[in-house]
């Protein structure tokens, strides 16, 4: 017990995204040219627990074979800005273009694949043997859910 309280105190704090600024200043230095600002975070997936297979009576193999699998992530704040010169062609009407995009969740579930077994299980009438199946083969189909949306301007 006490190793288990260890292990659980001694696990980091999960984030949900991991904050990144792309650094150009190099290029703004190098070139001597404006360049533009990115901040984004990087997503951080968490995998959740797998779909417990099920037997069913009369089927050999579970279902599904390959369990589906849960992930979760936050896409986080992202934002990009540009200096957009000479605007309206003058230099009075310099400007900055901005794209961003608010943090989201996105929700996954991965492919799972069903599969039956040509036979049956074993029949009593036929002396203990099992009889001869159509086999299945299915795939349950993958899933992505979230609401992401991006904003656009310009000052």
């Amino acid at each position: 017990m006490t190793c288990m309280a260890a292990a659980g105190a001694a696990t980091p704090a999960m984030a949900d995204a991991v904050p990144v600024s792309v650094p150009l200043d190099a290029v703004r230095t190098t070139l001597g040219v404006d360049v533009p600002h990115i901040a984004t975070g990087v997503p951080v997936p968490v995998v959740g627990a797998p779909q417990a297979p099920v037997h069913h009576t009369g089927d050999l193999l579970p279902t599904p074979l390959l369990p589906v699998v849960p992930i979760a992530t936050d896409l986080g704040d992202t934002l990009v800005t540009s200096p957009v010169p000479n605007l309206a062609g003058r230099p009075e009407t310099d400007g900055e273009g901005s794209l961003g995009a608010p943090a989201t969740t996105v929700h996954t579930r991965s492919p799972g694949l069903i599969l039956g077994a040509p036979l049956s299980m074993p029949d009593g009438s036929n002396y203990g043997l099992p009889n001869l199946t159509a086999p299945k083969l299915g795939l349950a189909a993958p899933e992505l859910t979230g609401t992401p949306e991006a904003l656009l301007g310009l000052r």
